[in-house]
C-alpha cells in the first residue's frame, strides 16, 4: 500500500508502508497542538514485551505434564468417596447393567431425566467415559483416578499451548501459567475426586473448542469445529456450552477495530463481514444447544432443597444479592489463598448476609468488585490499542467461565463449589502470569535484578504443589474427607451427617447418634438427620417423633414417611401404616419398599404390586412376582418372567446380584415344573457364571444349590430388591439377602 496522507478536524494522519515487511499499514499521528513522537499501531511494532519470542520448547510442555503428574501420583490410591459412591459404584450406567441408549435418558446419578426426582445433571459422555473404566478396571478405584489424572495432564498442556499461541505469552510466563494451573490445590476436588471428572472432561473439551476457535495452526474449519468440541464439552458438564460465548468474545476483540470502523462508516469491510458470520453462525448454535438443553430437561427443572443453597431461597432481595456477592468474592478469594478447603459447603457453611453496613463481609465483597472493574475497565481500554491479548482472555475466561455458577442465570445447587473453578482458574493464571511478564520487564527495562521475583515464583509453585499433594491425602478415604470438610468449616450439618452415616456403616450406632443429633443441633430442619436417627433408636415412641418432625420439615420425604408406615407396623396400627405407605407412593410411585411393605399387610393386593414392580423392573422385582406366581401354581407364567428378568441383563451376568436371585428361581421353578434335565443343564450353567474359580469346592456337587436343597424363600422375601451374596460357613451355599439401605429394623436410611 502506498503512502498517503489524510486529514481530520485537529490531526494530520499519515500512512506509510510497514517498514517490518508484514504488508500492513503503518499509521503516524500528529496533533497540530502536540509535538509527541508518533505512535506505530502496525503489530509486529508493538512493544517487544507483547510479543512472544521465539516458539515453545517441548521442554516446556515436559515440565508442565511433569508437574501435573507429581502433584497428583498420590490421588491414584484413593478410593471412591462422597459422590462417587451414587455416581459410579451404584450406577447401573456405569456398571454396564443398562443398555448403552439408557445413557442419553438418564441423568449423572443414573435416574431417569423424565423422573421428578431427577437431579437433571445431563453429562453422558462422562458416564461413558465410567462406563468404559470399568469395563477396564472393573471396580478398582485407580483405574478411575488414573483417567482423572491422565485428563488433567491434557488440560495443563492445553493451557500452555494457549498461552503462547493465543495470548502471547512468552515462553517463560506461558509455562509459568501451565504451572499454576497444574499445581492449584482448589482443583483437587475435580481430579482427585472421580465425579470431579466431569468438570476436568468439559475443562479439555472447552480448552479445545477455544483453541479451534482461535490458535493459528488450527487446519479444520474453526467454527465448526469449535461448535462441535463445545457440543462435546456440554455432553461432558453443562457449563461447557461457555466455550462458545467465550471464543466469539474474544474474537469481538481481536477484530474489533474492523468492526468499529464498520459502525462508524456504515460500511462492510471483508474482515467485519467475515466476523458477523461467525457471530451468527456461534449465536445459532449456541440458541440451538439451549434449546436441545432445555428438551432434555423433560418439563421440569432440577428441584433443590432450602439447605444446599440457602441464599438463592431467602424472600429478602438484598439478603440474596449480598450473599450471592459474598460467595462470589469468596470464590476469587479461594483461587487466591486456597488455604481452607471443603468438598462441601452447604447447611449454613456461608451465613447470610443480612444487613449492608453491619456486616463486614460487605467490605471483602467491594474490594473484590473494585479489583475486577479496575481489571475490565483496562481490559475495555486495550480494545483500541490491541497490546495486551492475556489481560484481556484472562478476564473473559475467569467471568464468562465462572457465570453458570453464579446464581445469576440459573438457581444452583450449592453454595460454594472448588470444581466449579476449574476453568475459571485459567482465566486467573493468565493473569498472574500477565501481571508476572509486565513486573520482569519493568525491571529490566530500569537494569534491576529479576532473580527475587525467579525465586519468589518458584516458592509460589513449592507451596502449591505441596498443598495439592496434602490435600490428596484428604480424598483418599470416606473417614479423612469428612474430617478435613469439618476442620474447614465445622459448623457445617451436613458434614456431622455424614460423618454420623460413616460411623453407622462402621457399627458404631452411638457415635453415630451423637453427630445425628449435632447435625441437627446446627440445622433444626434437617430432615434426613432426623430420618436416620429414628432408624437407630430402639424406642418406637421417640422415633415416631422423629419422623413425624422429618416429614414437618420436608413434607416430600419419602423414607420418613415409609420408617414411620413401618413404626406404625410394629404395633399393629394397620389403618395408620397402610394409609402413611399410600401416602408415601403418591410421592414416589417408584419407591418399592412402600410396595412390597404394603403388599404384606394387604395379601389381597400382593399379586397386582408384584405385577407392577415387575412390569416396571424386571430384572430386580420379576423373581419375586414369580415367587408369587408358584405359590399359586402358576408354573408356566412363572418360569416366563424369570426367563424375562434374566434377559434383562444379559452382560456381566457374573457382577450383577440381582440375575444370581432371578437364576436362583429358575431353577425352583423349573424343579416345580419337573423339568429334570433341563434343571440340570442350569445348575452346569450356574456353575460356569457364579461360582468363584480356583476354590477347591467350586466344582463339588455339595455346591449346587439344587442338589443341596437350599432354602430359596430367602431370594424372594418383601425387602429383596438388592444385591449380595452370602456363602454360609458350613454348606457353602449362595444365599441373597437384601441389603437395600436398610437398617437392622428394617428402616429406610435417607
Amino acid at each position: 500500500m502506498g503512502a498517503g496522507k489524510r486529514s481530520s478536524p485537529g490531526f494530520s494522519i499519515t500512512t506509510a508502508n510497514c517498514s517490518n515487511g508484514c504488508g500492513c499499514e503503518e499509521v503516524l499521528e500528529a496533533s497540530r497542538t502536540s509535538s509527541r513522537t508518533p505512535s506505530r499501531t502496525c503489530r509486529e511494532a508493538r512493544p517487544p514485551h507483547k510479543q512472544s519470542r521465539g516458539a515453545a520448547s517441548p521442554w516446556m510442555y515436559a515440565g508442565v505434564a511433569a508437574t501435573a503428574a507429581g502433584c497428583y501420583v498420590n490421588a491414584l490410591w484413593g478410593d471412591f468417596v462422597h459422590d462417587d459412591v451414587p455416581a459410579v459404584t451404584t450406577n447401573k450406567d456405569v456398571l454396564g447393567l443398562t443398555p448403552l441408549r439408557g445413557l442419553l435418558a438418564n441423568d449423572f446419578w443414573g435416574t431417569s431425566m423424565a423422573l421428578p426426582s431427577s437431579h437433571k445433571s445431563y453429562r453422558p459422555l462422562t458416564t461413558l467415559t465410567f462406563r468404559t473404566d470399568h469395563l477396564v478396571w472393573g471396580l478398582r478405584p485407580v483405574g478411575f483416578h488414573l483417567g482423572n489424572v491422565a485428563l488433567h495432564l491434557l488440560a495443563c498442556l492445553l493451557v500452555a499451548r494457549l498461552a503462547v499461541s493465543v495470548a502471547k505469552l512468552q515462553p517463560p510466563f506461558a509455562a509459568l501459567a501451565a504451572l499454576l494451573f497444574a499445581a492449584h490445590p482448589v482443583h483437587t476436588e475435580a481430579v482427585a475426586g472421580v465425579v470431579g471428572r466431569a468438570d476436568v472432561l468439559a475443562g479439555v473439551f472447552f480448552l479445545l473448542s477455544f483453541l479451534a476457535y482461535h490458535d493459528s495452526e488450527w487446519r479444520a474449519p474453526r467454527v465448526g469445529a469449535s461448535v462441535l468440541l463445545a457440543v462435546l464439552a456440554l455432553l461432558s458438564k453443562e457449563t461447557g456450552i461457555m466455550a462458545l460465548p467465550v471464543g466469539l468474545l474474544f474474537d469481538l476483540y481481536r477484530t474489533w477495530s474492523a468492526v468499529r470502523r464498520s459502525v462508524r462508516d456504515q460500511a462492510w469491510t471483508e474482515e467485519s463481514w467475515r466476523f458477523a458470520q461467525r457471530a451468527l453462525k456461534v449465536t445459532l448454535s449456541v440458541a440451538l444447544l439451549l434449546l436441545c438443553r432445555w428438551c432434555v430437561l423433560q418439563g421440569s427443572m432440577p428441584r433443590f432443597a432450602r439447605q444446599d443453597n440457602p441464599a438463592a431461597f431467602h424472600p429478602d432481595p438484598l439478603v440474596r444479592l449480598l450473599t450471592l456477592s459474598y460467595v462470589a468474592a469468596l470464590h476469587g478469594w479461594l483461587l487466591v489463598c486456597p488455604a481452607s478447603l471443603s468438598h462441601d459447603w452447604q447447611f449454613g457453611s456461608v451465613p447470610l448476609v443480612t444487613t449492608l453496613l453491619g456486616d463486614g463481609r460487605n467490605a471483602a465483597t467491594a474490594c473484590a468488585l473494585a479489583a475486577l472493574g479496575l481489571v475490565l475497565y483496562r481490559c475495555f481500554a486495550d480494545f483500541e490499542y490491541q497490546r495486551s491479548p492475556c489481560l484481556v482472555l484472562g478476564t473473559v475466561v475467569l467471568t464468562l467461565a465462572f457465570l453458570p455458577a453464579s446464581n445469576l442465570l440459573v438457581t444452583v445447587g450449592f453454595v460454594l463449589a472448588e470444581r466449579v473453578l476449574y476453568m475459571p482458574s485459567v482465566g486467573a493464571v493468565l493473569l498472574v502470569a500477565e501481571g508476572a511478564q509486565r513486573l520482569a520487564h519493568w525491571l529490566q527495562a530500569r537494569r534491576r535484578p529479576t532473580t527475587p521475583l525467579l525465586w519468589a515464583t518458584l516458592f509460589l509453585l513449592g507451596v502449591l504443589a505441596a498443598r495439592t499433594v496434602v490435600r490428596n491425602r484428604d480424598w483418599s478415604t470416606r473417614e479423612s474427607l469428612i474430617l478435613s470438610g469439618l476442620r474447614a468449616v465445622p459448623n457445617n450439618a451436613k458434614l456431622h451427617y455424614n460423618l454420623a452415616n460413616w460411623h453407622k456403616d462402621s457399627q458404631r450406632e452411638g457415635l453415630a447418634a451423637l453427630h445425628y443429633r449435632k447435625a441437627l443441633r446446627l440445622w433444626p430442619d434437617y430432615a434426613s438427620a432426623a430420618n436416620n436417627l429414628g432408624t437407630l433408636l430402639r424406642d418406637p415412641a421417640e422415633a415416631e417423633v422423629l419422623f413425624l418432625e422429618a416429614i414437618r420439615a420436608h413434607p416430600e420425604h419419602v423414607n420418613a414417611h415409609y420408617n414411620l408406615g413401618h413404626v406404625y407396623r410394629r404395633w399393629n396400627r394397620t389403618g395408620e401404616a397402610v394409609r402413611m405407605l399410600e401416602w408415601c407412593l403418591q410421592l414416589d410411585p417408584w419407591y418399592a419398599p412402600a410396595s412390597l411393605l404394603l403388599a404384606s399387610l394387604q395379601p389381597h393386593r400382593a399379586g397386582a404390586v408384584y405385577r407392577a414392580l415387575a412390569h416396571r423392573s424386571p430384572s430386580v422385582h420379576g423373581a419375586l412376582y414369580a415367587r408369587w406366581l408358584l405359590q399359586h401354581n402358576r408354573v408356566t407364567e412363572a418360569l416366563h418372567h424369570l426367563r424375562q428378568s434374566l434377559r434383562a441383563h444379559p452382560e456381566n451376568p457374573s457382577e450383577d446380584p440381582e440375575r444370581k436371585v432371578a437364576f436362583l428361581g429358575l431353577l425352583r421353578a423349573t424343579r416345580a415344573a419337573g423339568q429334570t434335565g433341563r434343571v440340570r443343564q442350569l445348575v452346569l450353567r450356574w456353575r460356569v457364571l457364579f461360582l468363584p474359580r480356583g476354590r477347591p469346592w467350586a466344582s463339588s456337587p455339595l455346591t449346587d444349590p439344587f442338589l443341596l436343597g437350599v432354602r430359596l424363600q430367602a431370594h424372594y422375601g418383601i425387602h429383596n430388591v438388592a444385591h449380595t451374596e452370602a456363602h454360609t460357613a458350613h454348606t457353602h451355599s449362595a444365599v441373597a439377602h437384601s441389603v437395600a439401605h436398610t437398617s437392622k429394623c428394617g428402616m429406610s436410611l435417607s
